[in-house]
């Protein structure tokens, strides 16, 4: 089970260092101080109803973020808006309630309201809210290059060793909880089987490199259990 955190505690203390100066350089002027902003949204990641889509998975996804960017710099870069991408993770699942299907509809629209009151310009506000409602599927079109690099950071996740992704699965089915054992089966082999049918899970050259064989392991030996 993953920690309920406080925004008080690490590693929320920790990305409220992150988001203050990634407010500072995105919205080119003045308007409110942004720490009671980054505090509110690290309230939301610390909500007791979860257990994998936790400020953990917030600090992974942008660490993703920051180890694929580099990556992409060193081969000759992507064309993408890092920080762009940044402001997305932090409200790509801002809102979250298991038992709801339009979180990330809503954790849009709440990107939207947020950075117009902290003043950040409107292309990159529609920008973010339009990063995370990508997050639904997961499949940015051909060129989208903010969008590759915000769905693999999301993703990383299923490339990770065999116990972080056993932790992951494990988390997931906690927050189902209210899901009987049967149903709960159905519905993850459904989604698993969907990933493994993808013809690529992820689309940055980097991504593909670290994570898609191992991912595609995960999820294959996953879908196993769950079919035995």
């Amino acid at each position: 089970m993953a920690p309920h955190t406080h925004p008080a505690d690490e590693p929320a203390a920790a990305l409220l260092e992150q988001w203050t100066p990634l407010l500072e350089r995105v919205r080119g002027g003045t308007g409110p101080e942004p720490s009671a902003y980054g505090e509110q949204l690290l309230r939301r990641w610390s909500e007791p109803q979860r257990r994998y889509h936790t400020v953990h998975h917030l600090a992974a996804v942008l660490a993703a973020v920051d180890s694929l960017e580099a990556a992409a710099a060193a081969a000759g870069g992507t064309g993408a808006d890092a920080d762009a991408v940044r402001l997305a993770c932090w409200f790509h699942d801002a809102v979250y309630a298991p038992d709801r299907t339009e979180n990330e509809e809503r954790s849009a629209r709440l990107a939207e309201r947020v950075l117009a009151e902290l003043g950040v310009a409107q292309p990159l506000a529609a920008e973010t809210a339009r990063l995370v409602r990508l997050t639904v599927d997961h499949d940015p079109a051909p060129g989208d290059a903010n969008g590759a690099l915000l769905c693999d950071a999301d993703l990383a996740v299923l490339g990770g060793d065999a116990e972080a992704y056993a932790a992951y699965a494990a988390a997931v089915r906690e927050e189902y909880a209210f899901v009987p054992d049967d149903a709960f089966r159905a519905g993850r082999a459904a989604v698993l089987r969907q990933l493994l049918a993808l013809p690529a899970l992820f689309r940055t050259p980097a991504a593909a490199d670290a994570y898609e064989a191992r991912a595609r392991a995960n999820l294959a030996a996953e879908l196993a259990a769950l079919d035995a």
